[in-house]
């Protein structure tokens, strides 16, 4: 990311300002506040926002992006939700895992999507408050189309059933558990409908006196998840929100599992991005992440020819050209220059909270960042593009909070740079230790 371009806001809240701090010197991406950060964005700032404005009017979009360990993934998927939050989406974050979030297995996708769930006024997860809007709206409309309160439950059941029409074509369950839902809560049986409202979001287990109660049966599958997407995506338009925004991250796991897992995983893929494309999913904007080796290599999407046609982008020419409209973007990470950058941003909003601020712009000046940078990059075996999050992390915990903290503290005379190798990821240690990403070589499993 260059470090041209910013359009940081001049002012900036102390709750904002500490949230993005206190993420940094965990060695963490922030969960908000990230337009603080975002130096060199604004290149994909009009297509992305067009695509938001087009997903908004019941179109939907998929996107893959596509970078290197540390070339900020995670932070521009995250910068992507914050405008789309602001926009009245709905936002989801999942974590691909062989484990917990196996992506062949689009139940599990679906039940990560709702723990995960937020909006701009309810953090995770937001599915109660979304469902309780959407009855509240339903209700609303009833009575501006005139029926009195004696005749708002029927009313209500009819607007249930048109609204869901097409939704339960594919799962009609979603429309049966929502009706099992409100008249539990009738019935003041919180129980019940806290039970159902789990069953909604794809929650194995849920008691069966509370499935018989809704008219349900058995758990989520597979082929239901897609439905009951669909479904949410329904309540989601009309309960007010302009649509849903998920990220899948880490898609590039799907190297690393057994090779009928990962067939299986890469047809899920296939298969979500062709209902994307055919519009089954109005209001949906679904992001994937991964390395260049997954898209790239032959034990990722080149797996499977059909995904990789519709995954493939030219990407031969100058970085400066690429389309940000096309249907894989490539951030290119991190060099020297625009790490400076990022960090000298980071000093100055760490000075603007500061008790005096004067004095952390004199003792960490342009060129001691830059100095950090080169060294925190040469620890990684000169690989500045995944020294961000570490230079960060120490820039903010072992610098600036001992410069604020200590009036007498110069860094350079009183701190020399450290890195133990229990605080580096896999990805940081290997490339420290001179050893390349065991990502990089195709394995036969």
């Amino acid at each position: 990311m260059s470090t041209t371009g910013s359009t940081r806001p001049t002012h900036v809240s102390a709750a904002r300002r500490r949230t993005v701090i206190d993420a940094l010197r965990r060695g963490a991406v922030p969960e908000s506040g990230l337009d603080l950060l975002a130096t060199g964005l604004d290149r994909f700032e009009a297509a992305l926002d067009a695509e938001l404005e087009a997903v908004a009017s019941g179109a939907s979009v998929f996107k893959a992006v596509r970078g290197e360990y540390g070339s900020g993934k995670t932070f521009f998927t995250r910068w992507l939700g914050e405008r789309a939050k602001r926009r009245n989406f709905a936002v989801a974050e999942i974590q691909v895992s062989e484990n917990e979030t196996p992506l062949h297995r689009l139940e599990t996708v679906y039940r990560r999507l709702t723990e995960r769930l937020t909006t701009s006024s309810f953090p995770p997860s937001a599915l109660r408050p979304v469902v309780d809007a959407w009855f509240y709206a339903l209700e609303e409309d009833a009575l501006a189309a005139g029926a009195t309160e004696e005749e708002l439950p029927g009313e209500v059941e009819e607007l249930l059933v048109a609204r869901l029409a097409e939704v339960s074509r594919h799962a009609p369950s979603f429309a049966t558990a929502l009706r099992g839902y409100r008249a539990a809560l009738a019935a003041g049986d919180e129980a019940t409908a806290a039970a159902v409202l789990a069953w909604l979001g794809g929650q194995p287990h849920v008691a069966a006196s509370a499935r018989r109660a809704a008219g349900v049966r058995g758990d989520l599958d597979h082929f239901g998840a897609l439905g009951f997407l669909q479904g949410l995506l329904t309540v989601l338009r009309d309960s007010g929100h302009a649509g849903l925004f998920v990220v899948l991250d880490e898609v590039e796991t799907l190297q690393r599992v057994r090779s009928d897992a990962r067939d299986k995983a890469l047809n899920a893929l296939r298969q979500l991005i062709d209902e994307v494309h055919s519009g089954r999913f109005p209001g949906l904007y679904l992001v994937i992440t991964g390395t260049p080796a997954f898209y790239d290599g032959q034990q990722g999407v080149q797996r499977l020819a059909p995904l990789a046609q519709r995954l493939a982008t030219d990407f031969t020419t100058d970085p400066r050209f690429d389309n940000p409209r096309a249907v894989q973007i490539r951030l290119p990470g991190f060099n020297q220059e625009s790490l400076v950058g990022l960090g000298v941003t980071i000093r100055d909003l760490y000075a603007a909270g500061a008790a005096a601020p004067e004095r952390i712009g004199a003792v960490v000046d342009d060129a001691y960042v830059a100095d950090l940078a080169r060294a925190v990059g040469g620890a990684l075996g000169g690989k500045v593009g995944v020294a961000p999050r570490l230079f960060l992390k120490k820039l903010v915990g072992d610098v600036l909070d001992r410069v604020d903290q200590f009036d007498d503290f110069d860094p350079r005379q009183h701190y020399r740079l450290t890195v133990a190798s229990r605080e580096l990821t896999d990805v940081e240690r290997n490339l420290a230790s001179g050893t390349s990403s065991a990502d990089d070589v195709d394995l036969e499993l």
